[in-house]
């Protein structure tokens, strides 16, 4: 009888996952529980918070863009059908938030560890940052050249992390089994752009 009791009382997301966590928030989300909303909340807004990140805000404006891409969520949760299309659809909301915020200018980004993994950081002499800059700005280069796609899985990969491929599988609506090869794809043609360059390795 304790076994139901606790059954019955407990959140009807606890133990899910993924999509199937997203879904059983949105259901109760919709019907006014506000925990639900505060776990969705808690659940993908470091994604939120990146992909504004990623799209040249600072700290301030990105802070705002998250906030308003909650509430145009929590303002149109009824017409978000399918559970999986939920990061996607907020991945697709903060881009154009973000576009909107910064006057549609495109911003460069800092270059993450990830994607920069062989840049020295040890070295602290002008020499050093000099040769930094410019191998960071040939890997945007090459970064550049590749295919939408491509960046995409680079860019929510490195956002997301390894833990959570599977949310970026549901992002771009992949298999999740294939983001990882994908991701190596990519970074294979990286490379070979930055060896046909002449500088820079990922």
């Amino acid at each position: 009888m304790t076994d139901v009791r606790t059954a019955e009382t407990g959140p009807p997301w606890e133990g899910l996952q993924g999509h199937e966590l997203h879904a059983a928030c949105m259901h109760a989300a919709r019907a006014g529980d506000h925990r639900a909303r505060d776990r969705l909340v808690a659940e993908l807004t470091p994604l939120v918070w990146h992909v504004a990140r990623s799209n040249g805000l600072d700290q301030h404006v990105a802070e705002d863009v998250v906030q308003t891409v909650w509430l145009a969520l929590f303002s149109n949760l009824n017409e978000i059908k399918e559970p999986r299309t939920l990061a996607a659809w907020l991945i697709t909301t903060t881009r154009r938030e973000s576009q909107r915020a910064s006057g549609g200018k495109s911003r460069s980004v800092q270059l993450t560890d990830e994607i920069a993994e062989t840049v020295p950081s040890t070295q602290p002499a002008p020499e050093a940052e000099a040769l930094r800059a410019d191998r960071d700005r040939r890997i945007w280069r090459a970064f550049a050249q590749l295919s939408q796609r491509c960046q995409e899985v680079l860019r929510l990969t490195v956002l997301a992390g390894r833990a959570e491929y599977r949310l970026v599988a549901e992002a771009l609506r992949m298999p999740p089994g294939s983001i990882g090869p994908t991701r190596g794809r990519c970074l294979n043609k990286m490379r070979d752009l930055l060896d046909i360059e002449g500088g820079g390795s990922v």
